[in-house]
């Protein structure tokens, strides 16, 4: 055992667990759980769904979603070792910071707290744009602010009632999946609709399974890494969980695992339902499969449900990226002003700080049509989001190498299961999506505003913030890092 090791490796574990110590331990395990998934599934399956089998014909997308769950079931086990160690608001943008390199977690912040606020600027957009389908004579501005009012409200409360809030919004969505996978299996044995049994031909038909060969699956993974963003909330609940020891682990299994059964069991369904041609992100992939089964104002219902499961992803959301900013801000990464709390320990001033540049969401009419804002906005958040997954796994990768050489490794509550395979495979992963994201016009946007922002960060860094960050580095381990 190294004794240097050893001490480096329990005072980085101390001062961020102190660093952020102040918000109220309210959180059930349930309460995580129903966030996480609350965080994940939302616009990502309900419409943009649409376009990944639109962009990769059915066989692409079943097989982007597939491979994205992969990729993100990896990135959630190597979270749970590190949210159990070290339950922290600031997650792995502490963890990046500490076991990979300060600019890293500055980097890895921002670029987080960016994907959070560009994602509640989607839902806040699906919500109005799917609203005024329903309701032609209100704008979709209209749907936005009210709704924008209605999120900075509910998260003016505290933790337990958001969280109990956040439990039912989820529990709708996740019936709504079961509805519809019981009614497309009908829709296919011809039991309902056009009584007809259609089974899988749409996979066969038009083009076969990849109607558009194989590489518009890379891009398609663009739009599959931001549906399956949210399941990293896991990491920044911890911070407000009272048994981050017990819960977390339940909540990295169960939200993985249901997570990619709902998105692959729901794609396969829809792919054999709707022709890849016909599907897009004007309207809700799930409201066209209710309205060819003939059920009676199937579309319209179902439509609103998912007007609600984009508000509670948003919900959700405005929840992580304000913890985000707040971590940030204890770590002199951001204005200190935001690492205030209220009197209910919620972090008041960073939400409103991340609801107020959600605000570009109303230029969705002036700029260009709703759907199109839409796909550039899923482009960039999609993008910050594999950052975060990167490096998350190396974060990981790195912490568990310390923790071996300080002889340490059975102190761990939670460890990552086939190490160092795990965090290698994930990384990876992400990485392909990220150089692939440029091969198609409809992403490569994402890349083009991701690499000028994060290029910007790292000057930051230096200019603003790597000398405080030196001097802390070398109070806390006396000038050996």
């Amino acid at each position: 055992m190294n004794s240097n090791e050893t001490s480096a490796i329990d005072k980085q574990m101390d001062r961020a667990m102190e660093r952020e110590s102040g918000l109220k331990r309210g959180m059930k395990g349930r309460h995580i759980f129903m966030i996480s998934l609350g965080g994940v599934i939302g616009t990502g399956l309900f419409l943009s769904s649409g376009f990944t089998l639109n962009a990769a014909g059915p066989g692409g997308a079943v097989l982007a979603y597939l491979v994205g769950g992969l990729s993100m079931y990896m990135v959630m086990l190597c979270l749970g070792e590190l949210a159990v160690a070290i339950p922290v608001a600031g997650s792995f943008q502490t963890y990046s910071r500490e076991f990979i390199h300060p600019s890293a977690g500055f980097t890895v912040g921002w670029m987080y707290w960016l994907n959070g606020v560009i994602t509640i600027a989607a839902d806040l957009v699906v919500a109005g744009m799917l609203l005024n389908t329903l309701f032609p004579s209100t704008s979709v501005t209209f749907w936005i602010v009210f709704w924008l009012i209605v999120l900075t409200a509910l998260n003016c409360l505290s933790v337990n009632i958001f969280g109990e809030a956040e439990f039912w919004f989820c529990s709708i969505k996740v019936l709504a999946i079961i509805v519809l996978l019981i009614v497309g299996v009908m829709y296919m044995a011809g039991m309902i609709g056009p009584k007809e049994a259609i089974g899988f031909t749409h996979y066969f038909d038009n083009g076969g399974m990849f109607p558009n060969g194989v590489s518009p699956v890379f891009a398609a993974m663009v739009a599959v890494a931001y549906s399956f963003n949210g399941t990293e909330i896991i990491g920044i609940t911890a911070g407000e969980s009272d048994h981050p020891e017990k819960s977390i682990p339940t909540a990295v299994n169960n939200t993985a695992i249901r997570t990619l059964l709902c998105y692959v069991a729901s794609i396969i369904v829809i792919a054999a339902i709707v022709p890849w041609q016909e599907a897009g992100v004007e309207e809700s992939i799930f409201a066209v499969v209710f309205q060819k089964s003939g059920i009676p104002y199937a579309f319209e219902i179902m439509t609103l449900v998912v007007v609600t499961s984009a508000l509670s992803c948003g919900n959700s959301w405005v929840y992580c990226t304000t913890r985000m900013l707040w971590s940030m801000a204890r770590d002199g990464a951001a204005p200190a002003i935001a690492g205030k709390l209220s009197k209910n320990q919620v972090p008041l001033i960073a939400m409103l700080i991340t609801m107020a540049c959600s605000i570009p969401a109303l230029l969705a009419e002036i700029v260009a049509s709703a759907s199109t804002v839409y796909i550039i906005l899923i482009s960039v958040a999609g993008l910050a989001g594999v950052w975060g997954w990167m490096a998350i796994c190396l974060a990981q990768f790195n912490f568990r190498r310390r923790i071996v050489a300080a002889g340490k490794l059975d102190t761990l509550k939670y460890k990552t299961p086939f190490y160092p395979i795990v965090p290698i495979i994930g990384f990876g992963i992400n990485l392909v999506v990220l150089v692939g994201s440029g091969f198609d016009p409809d992403t490569r946007i994402g890349l083009y505003a991701f690499v000028p922002f994060l290029i910007a960060l790292f000057i930051c860094y230096q200019l603003f913030v790597a000398k405080k960050h030196k001097e802390d580095d070398a109070a806390l381990l006396g000038g050996d890092k």
